[in-house]
């Protein structure tokens, strides 16, 4: 059978497998495990074993559990109720303030937890609610919590980027920094489009009263619920820039920060702890089922021969290497509607990587704009994972097409940041140059 033929098969029943809802890890076991069978020999399914062990214990992944539980504690530490606070007391005076506080707060929580869920949630359940009882418009209140959720996984720490530099052998620290300054653009992007709307339309967001807006005094003794989360971005990203932590031993030091938020805040108890840890394993397992199954995906694609054969085509075929470039990262952001990213990483970096670095592309800058096209995907219909988790709150009168048309203005601005980091490498490549080695 023909190598094409191959290929196009091995991408229908993934697809097939993935459109039954099946789980993503064991719909690419699947697939591995009947295409070594079919294409290879089934003697070649001991293969797997080894690549099994070597994939779910590489040094790269150590980082990710301690992450992981960091931002479990957080969810469950009241950090988010403290946040929300000030925010309220400082912005809700403005057009469109309370919801330019989500996307602040979002960004305070992207740079504290590494993922997308937990400010999607903090702020669906705390910020939705007080935006439409002050009459804010349905899709201005409800666009910038899955928007200002898909933060966590572009500015440091990721766990999206932590594998991204795991299975490309890019610097876990480097690419962490990577995302500091285009996050803060996309975050200044959501800002600036928001208080547009509403200095246009006041009805979208309109201030609060003048009576029940907080005094200077009670502002700034507020702020205290902003030091303990600032002071943890300190030690988690400071010890890494400063190359006195590893990103692994930064995950402890985090996890452990979290703890202290926890008990100062008063909800360090058996109720929360059990919660986190169980939080902490599920999000564990299922990416580490991921990662084995991706590795197994990824080895039936070298022995059958279709890693090479896509390599050749984007190579050989584009007319250039920007094309070659652009074609990868198009395919990563349709991908991106409908996968996990971390199957998605998974599935393309072993094939792209060793193609980016052919081409003499800055493996790093790769690295962040390939992490950044795959986070795009958690905001973009249909499945962009944020819209559900905000859909899954239960929110009275909010239909799913209510989710999607909200966030459609987002995708489109954090798509024109990710194409401005494409033209501009600098925005992502400056800042991890100054690193302490």
């Amino acid at each position: 059978m023909e190598i094409g033929t191959i290929t196009l098969l091995i991408v229908a029943a993934l697809l097939l497998l993935v459109a039954t809802g099946f789980p993503i890890a064991f719909c690419l076991l699947t697939v591995a495990v009947f295409g070594i069978i079919i294409w290879v020999k089934p003697a070649a399914l001991a293969s797997l074993a080894s690549v099994a062990l070597v994939s779910t214990t590489t040094d790269y992944f150590i980082a990710l559990p301690m992450f992981i539980f960091m931002a479990s504690l957080l969810q469950v530490s009241g950090v988010g109720s403290a946040l929300y606070e000030t925010m309220y007391k400082w912005m809700a005076g403005l057009r469109g303030g309370l919801a330019m506080g989500t996307v602040v707060i979002s960004t305070l929580m992207a740079a504290m937890t590494g993922v997308a869920a937990t400010s999607t949630v903090t702020m669906g359940i705390l910020a939705y609610p007080e935006m439409r009882k002050r009459g804010y418009g349905k899709d201005m209140a409800m666009g910038c919590i899955p928007a200002g959720g898909c933060l966590g996984p572009l500015i440091p720490p990721s766990i999206p980027m932590i594998i991204v530099a795991g299975l490309s052998g890019i610097s876990i620290g480097k690419l962490f920094f990577a995302g500091v300054f285009p996050g803060f653009l996309v975050s200044f992007l959501f800002i600036i489009y928001i208080g547009a709307r509403c200095l246009r339309n006041p009805g979208l967001g309109p201030p609060i009263p003048l009576a029940e807006r907080a005094s200077w005094r009670d502002k700034f003794v507020s702020l205290r619920g902003v030091l303990l989360p600032v002071a943890l971005i300190i030690l988690v990203l400071g010890g890494i820039y400063g190359g006195i932590v590893t990103p692994s031993e930064a995950g402890g030091v985090g996890a452990f920060g979290a703890l202290l938020i926890a008990a100062i805040y008063r909800n360090l108890n058996l109720r929360n702890m059990k919660e986190a840890l169980l939080m902490s394993l599920k999000v564990n397992a299922m990416i580490f089922w991921i990662i084995l199954g991706g590795s197994a995906f990824s080895v039936m694609l070298g022995l059958t021969g279709v890693k090479d054969f896509i390599a050749e085509i984007l190579v050989t075929g584009a007319a250039s290497r920007w094309t070659a470039l652009i074609l990868m990262l198009i395919i990563v952001y349709l991908m991106g509607m409908f996968m996990d990213a971390t199957a998605i990483a998974i599935i393309c970096i072993p094939i792209f990587a060793p193609i980016v670095a052919e081409l003499g592309f800055d493996m790093l800058w790769f690295g962040f704009i390939f992490t950044m096209d795959m986070l795009i995907g958690f905001i973009t219909p249909p499945f962009g994972v944020n819209l559900f988790y905000f859909k899954g709150l239960g929110h009275p009168g909010v239909t799913m097409t209510d989710v999607y048309r909200s966030v459609l203005p987002y995708v489109v601005l954090i798509t024109l940041a990710w194409i401005i980091c494409i033209i501009y490498p600098p925005i992502a490549t400056w800042l991890p140059s100054q690193m302490i080695k």
